[in-house]
């Protein structure tokens, strides 16, 4: 069944169009993934789709029988409604009698709730609440009497995502929906899409949230959309055949275009005595000469300053906030030049402070941060680009550096722009202007220009296009500096970084050696619990003791060869486990498929080697 078309769709965006005569459909069942170039349109397409923007010309057809819903990138909220107010949406007995029954459980009036009790019963609302109450706390909303107003971005995020799944729109169209979730949450949001017959449509950056969910990748590229059937990785392999097949035909249009050039010029009487479908093909064919699909990647290759032995130590760094109690707690370490690190933790659980505090931002409570003095730090803070929106964006770079150094070639703010994909008509554009993935581009850019020798990026991915960010990853892979890295984009992590700071959330940091993959796949992994061979231990060690006691117990013949097997098998997993490791912090893997794959078979194999380590250490006393 068709669930949308879209026919000759087109909208231009000042002097620029973004999309010319689009046409495309999204059947049921299908989960489609919309990947563009930031400012290309994907975000304005969608709104398009919702009817909260105006298209210049062209038909969009929803399916009648069906209920749509959005969610956007940044969800805004009108008025001063509560949590539950906002997730209950459109009011009607049942949900107003729920919004008033939970109310009343906030407030602990036990008169109020006897009476609800009876609505409840009588409107049959006990599984719609049911259904609330386990998406709220799947994703970690338990005060339902908070105003918004009073919730983070990140919080408000999670409140307009769970009013659209409690709301069970048959097509869901959804905006960057990962950004600003903490891993747990995407999990739950990805399994939760996945097993659900829901139609999607999505704009993510999260490759292994995209590769996972969706079945359908549809490119907006050149003012058209082009579709492909299959997961990320097929999506990349096609896409180059398609630019190399372009690229090819306009390559072959240009060598015909020279001959009829030749024609053209002639005199125009000459042109006049010939047929007019050989003019109108010219004009064709040097349409189709000018589309040439030559990639123009991003080429980072920033020199950085002299970076010296001493980068940043921290010692027994400690930070607390009213209300939130410990929040760091005797953190030290010493960090390396050449060295990549990453920080996960939850949502609050003040990964941002640390890098604060590591930077100098912030002070801690007790304990010392010493920077080298060799270093040039670059901040990537979360919050965004923080220059005047009446600035344009020539003015933006120009007030840093009128010359900027690659490497070592030198060039003006103009020429640094269109290098990094900023047309000559963008220059000019006001900041308020651009779209959210250019502002942050263009942010990114005010960090790199000043050549730092020590990179801190948090949450650097949020809202810049996949093509964007696998440069940056190639850039940040090649970068001779120290980087450290807060994100919740596990591709991008798993890619860059040689160890990462697990902050636990009780002030406690955990330096895991390994990336952001096999971290998840430790901490699946069921933990001893070392209290109770201690318990043993003390107990064996208040009996007395005598000589047979002390004596090893006589293994029988099948323990015997029992005891031969582990040994001959323990090397081979062992060995296996290694060599998986490897394969997992070498960074070559870019098949998703594969990655888990190997993830899973890692978390199998250690918990296959601690039962034959702890057998083997059984049948040895």
């Amino acid at each position: 069944m068709n669930y949308l078309s879209v026919e000759n769709l087109t909208y231009h965006w000042g002097e620029i169009r973004l999309f010319n005569d689009l046409n495309f459909g999204i059947n049921e069942g299908q989960k489609v993934a919309l990947v563009a170039r930031n400012g290309t349109g994907k975000t304005t397409l969608l709104r398009i789709l919702l009817g909260k923007m105006q298209a210049d010309s062209g038909r969009i057809v929803y399916n009648d029988n069906i209920k749509v819903g959005m969610l956007d990138q940044n969800p805004y909220f009108e008025g001063d409604k509560t949590v539950i107010e906002q997730v209950l949406g459109i009011p009607s007995p049942t949900t107003e009698v729920i919004a008033q029954y939970e109310s009343a459980i906030e407030r602990g009036d036990n008169e109020a709730i006897g009476e609800l009790v009876e609505r409840m019963d009588a409107l049959n609302a006990w599984d719609y609440e049911q259904r609330i109450r386990q998406i709220l706390g799947q994703l970690k909303i338990h005060k339902y009497d908070q105003p918004i107003s009073s919730l983070s971005g990140g919080q408000q995020k999670r409140v307009a995502l769970a009013a659209l799944l409690i709301s069970e729109p048959d097509f869901i169209i959804l905006d960057e929906p990962t950004n600003h979730l903490d891993l747990e949450i995407i999990d739950w949001l990805e399994d939760y899409l996945t097993r659900t017959n829901v139609t999607l449509l999505m704009v993510t950056h999260d490759r292994y949230f995209l590769d996972r969910v969706c079945n359908t990748i549809f490119e907006l590229d050149n003012q058209q959309i082009f579709q492909y059937e299959g997961n990320y990785t097929y999506f990349l392999e096609k896409r180059q055949q398609r630019l190399e097949t372009s690229d090819a035909e306009a390559t072959k249009a240009r060598n015909l275009l020279r001959k009829e050039q030749d024609w053209m010029n002639r005199q125009p009487q000459a042109r006049a005595s010939k047929a007019q479908y050989r003019i109108d093909a010219y004009y064709q064919l040097k349409e189709r000469a000018a589309k040439r699909q030559e990639e123009r990647n991003i080429n980072l290759k920033f020199s950085h300053a002299r970076l010296g032995n001493k980068v940043v130590d921290a010692y027994d760094v400690c930070k607390a906030f009213e209300g939130r109690g410990t929040v760091i707690e005797n953190f030290s370490y010493k960090f390396a030049r050449g060295e990549k690190v990453g920080i996960v933790g939850n949502n609050g659980s003040g990964k941002s402070t640390l890098l604060n505090m590591l930077t100098g931002y912030l002070a801690p409570d007790s304990g010392k941060v010493d920077i080298g003095d060799t270093v040039v730090p670059g901040y990537y803070r979360q919050e965004g680009i923080q220059v005047d929106d009446n600035k344009t964006v020539l003015e933006v770079i120009s007030d840093i550096a009128e010359n900027i150094y690659i490497g070592d070639k030198s060039m003006n703010a103009s020429a640094f722009l269109r290098y990094f994909l900023f047309p000559n008509e963008m220059h000019h554009v006001r900041v308020n202007k651009l779209s959210g993935g250019e502002k942050k581009r263009l942010y990114l850019l005010t960090v790199l220009v000043k050549n730092p020798n020590f990179l801190i990026l948090d949450e650097p991915t949020n809202d810049l296009d996949i093509l964007t960010l696998n440069v940056l990853e190639d850039y940040l892979v090649n970068f001779g500096g120290t980087v450290l890295i807060v994100s919740h984009d596990r591709f991008f992590v798993d890619k860059i970084v040689d160890h990462i700071f697990v902050i636990e959330g009780n002030g406690k940091v955990q330096d895991f050696p390994g990336n952001y993959s096999e971290w998840i796949a430790y901490s699946k992994l069921p933990q001893k619990d070392e209290s109770k061979p201690k318990e043993k231990e003390d107990k064996k060690d208040n009996k007395p003791r005598n000589n047979d006691a002390q004596r090893p117990r006589k293994l029988s013949f099948a323990e015997q060869r029992e005891l031969s097997q582990l040994e001959n098998d323990m090397p081979e997993v062992e060995s296996r486990k290694t060599e998986i490791e490897q394969k997992l912090s070498s960074g070559q893997i870019s098949d998703p498929t594969e990655l888990s794959n190997l993830s899973k078979e890692y978390e199998t194999l250690s918990a296959k080697l601690d039962e034959m380590e702890t057998r083997w250490l059984e049948l040895q006393v």
